[in-house]
């Protein structure tokens, strides 16, 4: 057992990578591929929609979190893991743990937030259109994001904290990456009021992220039977198939990690590969879906290249 006074000075070990020597600068090459294209694509968009007052709407006001959120996801991973591959060490401090897990659930809850948001934003759009600009409003619209935001990292740092108190008994992790699952199977002591309060925030998110997409999709699905435009029903249609895509490998991403460390049958290799899915499928996903596939970004991103070229 580590004493309280000496548990933020210890180094745990995270699980072998099990590279064969042949294998390392391939997977780091890929590795680094893969991270570079998530940042380039979502800080892409970032930028697209910073920079012209013409996207300067809710629509992507509320979208806008959702690549910065990616961005930060992916960076929680891959320097790290990418350090590892071309080392072999796979040793990390605990308060270094901590933060990564803290990370990890904050990108993980902040997506949920997002796609909240922004499934009401479509809700009015679509079923309230003559009311969308008096609900929508600048003010409303902080009130939204900040109210969530708030909401979302205080009961991130909730869970978090409640580990702080416990003293740590081993220092290998059966896991890739940090988060609060695995960093609770590192402590001697009960962790029952950890695990209650982590089945209350997953209930809670996942829960009320499915009524309100239910919800609204129900609503936007009625509008556009009764409908009689036939663009307005293809346009709705499209975003709903948009945001369940997105919503549904983020519920497979995120659900099944958590759900995978509270049954011991399954799989160790499998229980990793579903953690670090969490931090590399949304971010390459979501900027393809929601940033690329809209006109709107799509026309800027190339009108932008053209004027680059052009320059040139």
């Amino acid at each position: 057992m580590y004493l309280n006074g000496s548990r933020f000075s210890l180094v745990l070990t995270l699980h072998s990578l099990e590279l064969p020597q042949a294998s390392i600068y391939p997977a780091f090459i890929l590795g680094i591929t893969t991270y570079f294209l998530i940042l380039l694509c979502n800080l892409t968009i970032v930028v697209t929609i910073c920079l012209n007052r013409n996207l300067h709407k809710p629509m992507y006001i509320l979208l806008l979190p959702m690549p910065i959120n990616d961005a930060m996801g992916a960076t929680t991973l891959f320097p790290h893991l990418l350090y590892s591959i071309l080392s072999q060490d796979r040793t990390i401090s605990y308060p270094a743990c901590l933060l990564q897990g803290l990370i990890v659930h904050l990108y993980a809850g902040a997506s949920h937030v997002i796609l909240i948001a922004m499934a009401y934003d479509r809700y009015i759009a679509i079923c309230c259109p003559l009311r969308y600009g008096a609900i929508m409003t600048t003010k409303n619209l902080v009130k939204i994001i900040t109210g969530m935001w708030l909401l979302h990292v205080t009961a991130v740092i909730v869970l978090f904290s409640l580990l702080l108190p416990h003293p740590v008994c081993q220092t290998y992790m059966a896991d890739i990456v940090c988060y609060n699952p695995s960093i609770r199977k590192l402590i001697c002591e009960d962790t029952r009021d950890n695990n209650i309060y982590g089945l209350f925030t997953m209930v809670l998110y996942h829960g009320l992220s499915f009524f309100v997409v239910a919800f609204t999709y129900i609503h936007i699905l009625i509008t556009c039977v009764t409908n009689k435009q036939s663009d307005a029903k293809i346009k709705a249609l499209q975003t709903c198939g948009t945001h369940l895509v997105v919503f549904l490998v983020l519920e497979f991403n995120t659900i099944l990690p958590l759900i995978a460390h509270r049954i011991e049958s399954v799989p160790a290799h499998l229980r990793r590969v579903l953690t670090i899915s969490v931090c590399v499928f949304p971010p390459i996903v979501n900027p393809l879906i929601y940033g690329f596939k809209n006109k709107e970004i799509r026309q800027k991103i190339l009108n932008c290249f053209k004027r680059k070229i052009i320059s040139v």
